[in-house]
């Protein structure tokens, strides 16, 4: 996949060494030239100075063949530009940009643009490791799944693993027992000391606590 990133602080940076670690064709943009240095030596990836709402910096970036495109500049204004810019001229199948205000995030996802809001991200993170104490969470999926892992209560144990299931907001995706993981069936039956791995909304949280008698 050939990916451009515009944008090179830290978590430009960190999201360019991660897909070229995965053998992704990689071009980094950033208006400092100084701020490559955060990608190391060992970047096998292109890096280019200029701003990425530029369209002849694009262009030498090699957005007309581009299958995505990252912006994630510390501006919400150049970010959104840019990610427009990708997707409505250049036509880029895939197109994310970073965004500090969520307010902001939800108008431009109605036109089409993902977005990431790190601040209401880290809002709905920090509120569920203060709340959600009694079970373990795995995996953040951007700020709206949560892959959490709960030890199967007793009042669960000998149901079937469907009663733990809500369509579109709580779904069982894995169980461990015996010192092995594996896939199971919504007919399976719970046992003591299972580990359920579950794919829950962040705004189902309270169901899934119903669910389990907590």
């Amino acid at each position: 996949m050939r990916v451009i990133i515009v944008g090179c602080g830290r978590m430009g940076a960190g999201l360019a060494l991660k897909l070229t670690r995965s053998r992704h064709e990689v071009t980094v943009i950033d208006r400092d030239p100084t701020a490559f240095a955060g990608l190391g030596e060992r970047f096998g990836g292109q890096t280019i100075t200029g701003h990425g709402f530029d369209r002849d910096v694009l262009v030498r970036a090699g957005i007309a063949r581009a299958d995505a495109l990252a912006a994630v500049t510390s501006s919400d204004e150049t970010n959104v530009v840019t990610a427009r810019l990708a997707r409505q001229f250049f036509r880029v199948p895939r197109v994310v940009a970073r965004l500090y205000d969520p307010r902001k995030a939800e108008i431009y996802r109605r036109l089409g643009i993902l977005t990431i809001s790190t601040t209401e991200w880290g809002v709905h993170r920090i509120a569920e490791l203060l709340s959600y104490s009694w079970f373990e969470p795995i995996v953040s999926l951007g700020a709206s799944v949560d892959i959490v892992d709960v030890e199967t209560p007793s009042a669960l144990v000998g149901r079937s693993l469907a009663s733990l299931t809500v369509p579109g907001e709580v779904h069982p995706v894995a169980i461990s027992r015996g010192g092995r993981c594996f896939l199971p069936t919504q007919e399976m039956q719970l046992q003591a000391g299972d580990l359920i791995h579950i794919a829950v909304l962040t705004t189902s949280i309270e169901r899934l606590k119903a669910l389990l008698g907590v």
